[in-house]
């Protein structure tokens, strides 16, 4: 009984409020946490400010939005030609050379694979004016790079434009089809072991 009582703290009215070295450490645990987080609301502001910065910019400067309307695809078509059977090594500014003659070029695109990115053997050159695309017109089945090459007009493709592929004969839609005729799996008879159907 003795030992119980000389084991349990005395209460004296001064005790002296010492701090554990465990304490100390969380204490300065938590002032560097807060330290990071006053960083990063700094950081936070001046990536709101550079982007505010950014959005300004842009809408001053029409031109050079990325977006581009549907108004001005339907135009940048209307001024396009195709360019079939281009050689593969050919480069924009050799495509951009052999129609120099018809006008002022614009683009010169030469559309690639996505996933191997060699070039797919046709390109489409935009020009300044819808004028320019007659005498594009007139280099159809013309020589180059040793290939005769095939000059038309852009098509506009028409978003939900279906020409009807890949519905069958019928063209058929869904729905109850009625009796699909045979199945080797309905009612074969003699398959199963004694089932009768």
């Amino acid at each position: 009984m003795a030992d119980i009582e000389s084991t349990q703290p005395t209460t004296n009215g001064n005790t002296d409020p010492t701090i554990d070295d465990g304490d100390d450490a969380e204490t300065n645990e938590i002032r560097l946490m807060k330290q990071r987080v006053a960083e990063m609301e700094m950081e936070a502001n001046k990536l709101r400010e550079l982007q505010a910065a950014a959005e300004q910019a842009n809408a001053g400067d029409d031109t050079g939005s990325a977006m581009e309307t549907d108004d001005d695809k339907a135009g940048a078509d209307g001024r396009s030609v195709y360019v079939g059977n281009v050689d593969y090594s050919a480069t924009p500014e050799e495509i951009q050379g052999h129609f120099q003659a018809c006008g002022t070029i614009n683009r010169v695109t030469i559309l690639c694979d996505k996933f191997t990115g060699h070039p797919k053997g046709y390109a489409y050159v935009e020009f300044s004016e819808p004028e320019h695309i007659d005498a594009a017109l007139a280099l159809d089945n013309s020589l180059f790079r040793g290939r005769l090459i095939k000059v038309t007009a852009k098509r506009t493709n028409v978003p939900g434009f279906n020409r009807g592929r890949g519905r069958g004969r019928s063209g058929y839609r869904g729905g109850y089809r009625g009796y699909a005729g045979y199945s080797p799996y309905r009612g074969a008879r003699g398959r199963g072991r004694g089932r009768g159907f």
